[in-house]
């Protein structure tokens, strides 16, 4: 290297500089290699729209021919056989589709093939001679069938009045989103609290004979667990089902302005923590207008259900009635869904705007 004064012999000649050089921000800063520009914010999605009030059936009368399916577990004969008694009873025409007695051939939680089930309802849906369609039993199964009922055809045969709870909400979900059409969550011919209890008898009879007489529903266990009061249109079911549903073809993807019904049975406090929070988490519950809780059948002591409950719901800032009576429990209150009503904590009602059916 060559050093020495410059312009010396053998000292590198510096570089001519032309023109005045762009300095831009803080003296001695190091500028940039290339204009910083900030991102677009990202568009803010508009809110879901609203739970709309959905296409409501017409009311039985006697002589009504009535559908028995089963689109979820076994059905025992016997409870079958009585539970049908009871309809005749009240004057209705039963009549059994072809493979509610039936046995999967390989999984015995499965009452017949899943095409077998989903064809049954189908078809006692599209049959005009049925009035209404109620199903058997729950238990295990209806997620494994509700996509292969022909719901093009569903919709095309109108509204009917569909009763089911438990495992039957994957089916309930079903009916409001592909079809349109209210349903409502109640006893099944087979099960023990309707062969048992008369109360949750005479509510089913009156919601499908008389349903102008049971607008507000509640039994005297109903009390506030986050005080006030809402108005909103009917959803929900069995808790651990409508977190199965999540994300699944054709789910609901929001319950703004919706009063969501809620009850399990089988499930510990912290898989109620974790079925309430996989909920709330999705965004399902967003915006939505009230809790209506129903039963807690084998959770484990109330008191721990209770806290589980008020933990996840009380921060949504909605009113939260609990015990109204549906679901697993001893007496099960029909209730529908897809109807505009009022629950009010002061009172510990869900007051229907309209009758549950027409």
């Amino acid at each position: 290297m060559s050093t020495g004064t410059p312009g010396a012999p053998g000292t590198p000649a510096k570089p001519e500089v032309t023109g005045t050089p762009e300095v831009t921000g803080t003296p001695g800063a190091t500028r940039a290699p290339y204009s910083a520009v900030a991102p677009p914010a990202p568009a803010v999605a508009p809110p879901a729209p609203a739970v709309e009030p959905l296409a409501r059936a017409e009311r039985l009368r006697p002589g009504a021919r009535v559908a028995v399916v089963a689109p979820c577990g076994p059905i025992p004969e016997d409870r079958l056989r009585a539970g049908l008694g009871i309809l005749r009873r009240w004057g209705l025409d039963p009549v059994v589709a072809p493979h509610v007695l039936d046995a999967h051939p390989a999984l015995a939680h499965l009452a017949g093939e899943d095409r077998a089930r989903a064809r049954d309802l189908t078809e006692a849906w599209c049959d005009p001679s049925v009035s209404a369609v109620i199903c058997a039993r729950g238990g295990f199964g209806a997620q494994r069938m509700v996509d292969l009922v022909d719901w093009g055809a569903v919709r095309a045969a109108g509204p009917k009045a569909f009763v089911g709870y438990s495992d039957v909400t994957a089916l309930h979900e079903a009916f409001a989103v592909r079809a349109g059409f209210a349903t409502l969550h109640g006893p099944m011919v087979a099960a023990g609290t309707f062969l048992s209890d008369a109360r949750t008898q005479e509510s089913l009879r009156a919601t499908l004979f008389e349903p102008e007489t049971v607008r507000t529903l509640g039994l005297e266990t109903a009390r506030a667990l986050v005080p006030g009061r809402a108005h909103g249109v009917t959803l929900g079911g069995c808790a651990s089902l409508l977190a199965a549903d999540l994300a699944t073809p054709h789910a609901r993807s929001s319950a703004r302005g919706g009063l969501l019904l809620l009850e399990d049975v089988g499930e510990e406090p912290y898989r109620l923590d974790r079925v309430l929070t996989q909920l709330i988490r999705s965004g399902l519950l967003d915006g939505l207008a009230g809790v209506a809780l129903g039963s807690w059948v084998d959770c484990g002591p109330y008191e721990e259900v209770r806290a589980v409950l008020h933990d996840r719901l009380a921060p949504l800032g909605i009113p939260v009635v609990e015990e109204l009576g549906f679901g697993h429990s001893a007496t099960a209150l029909t209730i529908p869904l897809g109807v505009p009503a009022v629950l009010d904590t002061e009172s510990a009602t869900l007051t229907l705007d309209v009758p549950a059916l027409l």
